[in-house]
């Protein structure tokens, strides 16, 4: 059985726009890692090949999300056969397409799509009351969130049209008794909605915890307040953000031990 994570470099093998979205997603991958959103090995942040409507990247199944890489990323359509992986006995988890595939293949503006299993994400999924409006993070949510019932493991191919009713036009889903999920036009409006929505679930997590009353802002201003949080009415989410968190990476790798995201 081969389970190197030596993966040999594709970058002359693929179109710049490809490379490109690899570096990208590769980084996402790593600053999940980085901001202890991962699941041992689960979960899949995917991301569409510009150029290619059709084909997505995604991680293979058995990598930490700190030892994915550009060129080790797996080259697959929205129903999930393999178009290209590196030569390597790891292979793609069924879930990866069935949940992202959907998405993928109903809404053709989302580029990426973010998937976790965090402690808090988990929490606040199990709550009957949802994400609460308890922080001008979480408030940057109201009337922007979808809600999807669990039905078991996501591998059931009829579970997709119903995902893709629940998440409707928003960029962020609860999928109660799971997890979390984002999507957006870019890797990076994807990853910040995350990030995002993370920190308002361990807020949340944290302020229920305390036992006090909690104190929620008036109707009129959850509602102005998450307009002026959506992306179209801003500068996009990720634009000013990446490159800081590029940094960062650039950073870690000096004593990480791992192959650097851009290999």
């Amino acid at each position: 059985m081969t389970y190197s994570t030596d993966f040999t470099s594709i970058r002359d093998q693929v179109s710049p726009e490809e490379w490109q979205a690899r570096l990208d997603l590769a980084a996402c991958y790593r600053l999940v890692d980085s901001y202890g959103m991962t699941d041992l090995i689960y979960n899949h942040i995917t991301a569409r090949i510009p150029g290619s409507p059709d084909h997505l990247l995604i991680n293979l199944y058995g990598l930490l999300y700190r030892e994915i890489t550009a060129s080790s990323l797996v080259k697959i359509d929205v129903e999930g056969d393999i178009i290209w992986k590196p030569d390597t006995d790891y292979g793609i988890n069924k879930s990866g397409y069935v949940i992202h595939g959907a998405i993928h293949r109903a809404r053709p503006e989302v580029q990426c799509v973010l998937h976790t299993h965090t402690r808090a994400g988990m929490a606040v999924a199990a709550m009957k009351c949802g994400l609460l409006p308890l922080s001008q993070t979480s408030i940057r949510f109201v009337g922007h969130i979808g809600y999807h019932d669990y039905e078991g493991p996501a591998v059931d191919l009829d579970e997709r049209e119903r995902i893709v009713q629940d998440l409707g036009p928003h960029d962020a889903l609860i999928m109660r008794n799971h997890g979390l999920l984002t999507c957006g036009a870019t890797i990076q409006q994807a990853f910040n909605t995350m990030y995002q929505l993370e920190l308002s679930c361990r807020s949340q997590v944290d302020a229920m915890a305390a036992r006090t009353e909690l104190s929620v802002p008036g109707e009129n201003v959850l509602a102005h307040t998450a307009h002026l949080y959506q992306p179209g009415t801003r500068r996009p989410y990720g634009v000013l953000e990446w490159p800081a968190m590029l940094r960062r990476l650039e950073a870690e790798q000096k004593t990480s031990g791992y192959p650097p995201y851009w290999n």
